[in-house]
């Protein structure tokens, strides 16, 4: 990541602080002899490095909210909400709004004005998905992590057509950079066969 200036080494200390409190890890990716982290914070750094690839001049307001999406999102775990796709959405629309008010308290800290924050905020919660191009790029690289971390995992315990419903959903979502770099990844040959089937389902 390049860092312009103080800020953003601030901020992006500050954020990466905070996801380290995560009880919950995962092996990386790019780690190696079975070496685990933090969710979020390995989340975190892998979201920072496909924002670069997918917009290598990224802005760094993208570059933030790229760290920030979930920060410290463990402290509200789905299960405080009612089961169902009505519990599920008012999850996931609660923490977009702690995820952007944290990450706003952080910038605020690191000296950023209110300008920058708000953008950052407005990535963070997703707003204007289908307009705003650095919103998609947020997304694009949200489901290429999906795809590198919990993919193998999801595949194991649901049906195949279930599966190939997740993953049509998810290259839905993306575009078609972001289609294209899914199709690129290094993955098991059922896995990656599972992904062509859904781009034609």
């Amino acid at each position: 990541m390049t860092v312009p200036d103080d800020r953003l080494a601030r901020a992006v200390a500050a954020i990466d602080a905070a996801n380290a409190d995560d009880p919950n890890t995962v092996v990386a990716p790019a780690e190696e002899q079975g070496v685990t982290r933090p969710k979020e914070l390995a989340h975190a750094e892998l979201m920072t490095a496909w924002v670069s690839r997918l917009r290598p001049d990224a802005s760094e307001a993208l570059l933030l909210a790229a760290r920030a999406h979930h920060i410290r999102r463990w402290v509200v775990p789905r299960s405080s909400y009612p089961e169902g796709r009505a519990g599920y959405l008012r999850w996931r629309r609660d923490l977009h709004e702690r995820h952007a008010t944290d990450v706003g308290v952080i910038l605020d800290e690191a000296g950023y004005d209110a300008t920058m924050i708000a953008r950052v905020q407005d990535i963070v919660r997703k707003r204007n998905l289908a307009r705003d191009p650095e919103v998609q790029v947020l997304e694009d690289a949200l489901c290429l992590v999906f795809i590198e971390t919990q993919f193998a995992e999801l595949a194991a315990k649901l049906d195949r057509p279930k599966m190939v419903d997740v993953v049509r959903k998810t290259l839905k979502k993306m575009s078609a950079q972001g289609q294209a770099m899914a199709l690129s990844l290094e993955l098991p040959a059922d896995d990656r066969a599972l992904i062509e089937e859904a781009t034609r389902a």
